[in-house]
């Protein structure tokens, strides 16, 4: 089938002068080779500058991540700058994780931003996200960018945008942005000439700003102190997280951390695993036998831009589990209000946030401790947005997603596995201190509040019919909602389009109290939840389901969990989810 006339009308636009010639001899190798499916998805259309800024898989063409695609954003972004600060330097932070390209990258757009009289603070080597979003503000800079495409397999590379708070991008910049970056239209118009004057190197000195405001998270001292051999086994899974988690660990006071060799080593090729997330079993083996054979205490793993943090612990049987996003949050939320509390340090006017499809233990804890929580929609820049709003009248605590995100403390404004992995450390410590672990740690605090299972589906729908099936499933659960889940009738239905949460029994109608999104949540009179949400990144519409059942005492734990996955099961099985 030939090539759509836009397509062929790309490709010539990129055999031009305007790129150069290993871009072109790529892109003439796959002509020369007849390789239509190829070009085609390489040039079907532009790569898309959203909300969050780019990611795609590297290579030549419009729709790929190259150093063009980058720099036409890239200078995108320095003419929206100019506009938002006129007669003002103007600082940016960059930095980059460990995939394929990501220091080229980084240089490159430092590059264009000095081009542009922009002064660029480019982190020496590569660093986790959190990094950069503290850079940002230490170092008073009204915008910064990360290289990284979180925890995509290998051949993706992406691009963050962050706003003068160390926040990803937000209304209205996010739109505006996009905007300025839509007016360039060719490569000619991004200075790519660096201006090496307006280009500073930064290291040691943000780092150890950085791990000092680490330290004074912890609210146990004396716990560590007493259990500092707590056996840790870390990997990065070959990511960013080398740099800063060891000495985060080691600065509250761990002595016996030890890292998976084989993924220590910075690689974007990730050679171990199949792909580099926490959230999947496979990525966490090696670092789950290594535990396994030095009878540790605790796993810890982060995700290659070191956001997202993985948890493994011996449950009682003495085999080793992954804990999951809600879990982990739980378990930290649980910990740092208790702590806080017997150390006198609790505030009146803390806080905790959480996300809508996160577990509602959160929201239970923090009413434990009479502390307020607020739910956002999914994605941390919410959260920092509320962290923002709130300044200097309230006191933000932590906030967590299910998804494998936490941050502790303000200092950072995105998810931060350095301080999530020191503080999960710490929580064990504590536990050791008192005879347990940290799985009978979860087991207790679940007997207090009730048990909540959780799971997720993905259903992939590909193409252009796929995101049409999504829609339809979305209008048809808003025409046809639920009327019962697994036996208990709901009773509440959240529609984040509309804005509207409907009591189905008293019939009162209240706001959601956030910005509209296309996410509905079904809650039954048993306190289930079911939430239907189409991703914003990909071909996918995702169903959250979190059950919550009385747990009478700690020995009924694993009966209870299977009950409640059993519950999962037939409400999927009602639904027609399959």
């Amino acid at each position: 089938m030939p090539l759509a006339p836009d397509v062929q009308q790309r490709i010539n636009t990129w055999l031009t002068p305007a790129y150069d010639a290993a871009t072109q001899a790529e892109i003439k190798q796959l002509v020369d080779t007849h390789q239509d499916d190829q070009l085609n998805d390489a040039f079907y259309r532009s790569l898309e500058f959203g909300t969050g800024g780019l990611r795609g898989i590297m290579g030549a063409g419009s729709n790929r991540m190259n150093r063009y695609t980058l720099g036409m954003a890239t200078q995108g972004l320095c003419n929206y700058l100019k506009l938002s600060f006129p007669n003002q330097e103007i600082k940016v932070a960059i930095a980059h994780d460990s995939r394929n390209n990501s220091r080229l990258f980084a240089e490159t757009v430092a590059n264009i931003f000095s081009g542009n009289g922009i002064t660029a603070y480019l982190f020496d080597s590569l660093r986790p996200t959190p990094a950069l979003s503290f850079a940002i503000r230490y170092l008073g800079c009204q915008s910064g960018c990360v290289i990284t495409a979180s925890h995509n397999p290998k051949e993706y590379n992406g691009y963050k945008v962050y706003w003068n708070d160390g926040s990803q991008v937000v209304a209205p910049h996010d739109k505006n942005i996009i905007t300025e970056v839509n007016r360039i239209t060719s490569p000619d118009e991004v200075k790519f000439e660096g201006n090496p004057s307006l280009i500073h190197l930064i290291g040691k000195e943000v780092d150890d700003a950085y791990l000092a405001e680490v330290k004074k998270l912890s609210i146990n001292p004396a716990a560590i102190q007493q259990q500092h051999d707590l056996g840790i086994v870390y990997t990065p899974i070959h990511g960013s997280g080398i740099t800063l988690v060891p000495p985060a660990l080691a600065e509250f006071g761990f002595t016996n951390v030890s890292v998976v060799a084989a993924q220590a080593q910075p690689d974007g090729n990730f050679p171990t695993v199949q792909s580099p997330n926490p959230e999947e079993k496979p990525a966490m083996q090696m670092a789950l036998d290594q535990a396994k054979a030095q009878n540790a205490d605790i796993v810890l793993a982060t995700d290659p831009d070191a956001d997202r943090v993985g948890v493994g612990v011996k449950n009682n049987k003495g085999e080793w589990v992954l804990l999951n996003g809600n879990q982990t949050a739980a378990l930290l939320t649980h910990y740092i209000l208790s702590a806080r509390a017997q150390a006198g340090k609790a505030q009146p006017n803390d806080f905790i946030v959480y996300t809508i499809v996160t577990s509602e233990i959160l929201g239970d804890i923090a009413s434990r401790y009479n502390v307020k929580s607020y739910r956002t929609l999914t994605g941390f820049k919410y959260i920092a947005g509320l962290i923002r709003d709130l300044a200097g009248k309230e006191n933000y605590i932590c906030g967590g997603e299910e998804s494998y995100g936490f941050l502790i403390g303000d200092f950072v404004r995105d998810k931060d596995a350095v301080t999530a992995c020191a503080l999960v450390a710490e929580m064990a410590a504590v536990a050791k201190n008192q005879g347990r672990t940290l799985y009978e740690e979860m087991q207790k605090m679940y007997a207090e509040y009730g048990l909540y299972v959780e799971d997720l589906i993905s259903l992939t729908k590909k193409g252009q019919r796929g995101a049409e099936e999504i829609q339809e499933m979305m209008v048809e659960l808003r025409k046809n909602p639920p009327t019962t889940l697994s036996g208990s009738p709901v009773v509440e239905i959240r529609d984040y389009q509309t804005g509207k949460i409907h009591h189905l029994t008293t019939k009162v109608e209240e706001s959601t109290g956030v910005e509209s999104s296309n996410v509905l949540q079904f809650i039954t009179a048993a306190g289930d939840k079911v939430s239907a949400r189409p991703s914003g990144t990909e071909p996918k519409i995702k169903f959250y389901f979190s059950v919550k059942e009385p747990l009478a005492s700690i020995a009924d734990y694993e009966m209870t969990h299977k009950k409640g996955e059993a519950k999962i099961k037939s409400i999927i099985e009602e639904m027609q989810l399959k």
